[in-house]
């Protein structure tokens, strides 16, 4: 199986017909993912490559049976576009877009996960979601990963890249790969995705990368001890950051000794949860448990 897209993804795209939408969407499409439309009020009646394009989400929905979104759209947007596709009745919306303003993020979290609880929000600022074989949606680069039974998920997409393709040349592969993004209000946690990784019979062993900054590493150890039954690896980037400054994404900051990659690396593995200072040593980490 797979989690949160597969072989039952049909995929609509908001921002498939800029330069950076449409080259992302026809990927994911050539890669096999099921892409039934896209969303531009200004250019509703026309196609991308034989993609057509809507007005709006209720539309898209509507003709196209759309249960899977991309947001793809500039950051002024982004939220309206996510929170638009979720009262249309998608049930999972991916946001790519970066920059969007946190007070932005902070509404579409709370209106979301009060009026449209069947919807899940991954992202912003996210590579989006990939299960090998089935479907890709968003910029992760497929042809590093094949399918297998480490699911990942992951703050940091360039980092979520590394571990999966040093599992790869190992000769292990993925059921899922989710980049939940790094920024300070994500629509959906580690603790979210690491139970849908619990749920899902074809994931075996659980590989969370995740970063400076807040507490979502601290929440996820606690979740881990008291439901989760199957091996968790973790990785922590940023061991070497100064306190009080920010490193690339807009949520990994440190203040004072909360939010360090070394107490969230104590706060992991007194649950139990084996980390890597690398994501070399974590991949050989999850190797050594896969072969035993």
């Amino acid at each position: 199986m797979s989690v949160l897209v597969g072989n039952d993804t049909k995929l609509a795209v908001a921002g498939i017909t800029g330069r950076e939408g449409s080259f992302h969407t026809l990927n994911n499409r050539k890669y096999g993912t099921n892409v039934v439309g896209g969303i531009n009020p200004k250019k509703a009646g026309e196609n991308v490559e034989g993609i057509p394009v809507f007005a709006d989400w209720a539309t898209t929905v509507a003709e196209t049976g759309a249960n899977t979104a991309m947001i793809f759209v500039p950051p002024p947007f982004a939220a309206a576009s996510a929170l638009e596709a979720a009262a249309a009745g998608v049930e999972v919306v991916i946001i790519i877009t970066e920059g969007i303003p946190a007070h932005d993020e902070l509404k579409l979290y709370n209106q979301v996960k009060r009026d449209y609880p069947g919807t899940t929000l991954v992202g912003p600022n996210c590579p989006g979601i990939l299960s090998p074989g089935k479907a890709n949606v968003g910029i992760i680069p497929a042809s590093f990963f094949k399918e297998g039974n480490v699911g990942v998920v992951s703050r940091s997409g360039t980092l979520t890249y590394q571990i999966g393709n040093e599992l790869a040349q190992k000769g292990f592969g993925n059921s899922s790969i989710v980049g939940i993004g790094g920024d300070p209000v994500p629509g959906s946690s580690f603790v979210d995705v690491i139970a849908l990784f619990e749920a899902d019979p074809q994931t075996e062993l659980i590989v969370m990368s995740g970063e400076i900054g807040g507490s979502a590493e601290e929440e996820a150890a606690e979740y881990i001890a008291e439901h989760v039954t199957k091996p968790v690896v973790g990785y922590i980037a940023g061991f070497t950051a100064p306190a009080g400054k920010q490193m690339g994404h807009a949520g990994a900051i440190v203040s004072g000794s909360a939010g360090t990659a070394a107490a969230k690396q104590e706060a992991l593995e007194a649950k139990g949860v084996r980390v890597g200072r690398t994501p070399t040593e974590t991949a050989e980490i999850a190797m050594e448990i896969l072969g035993a």
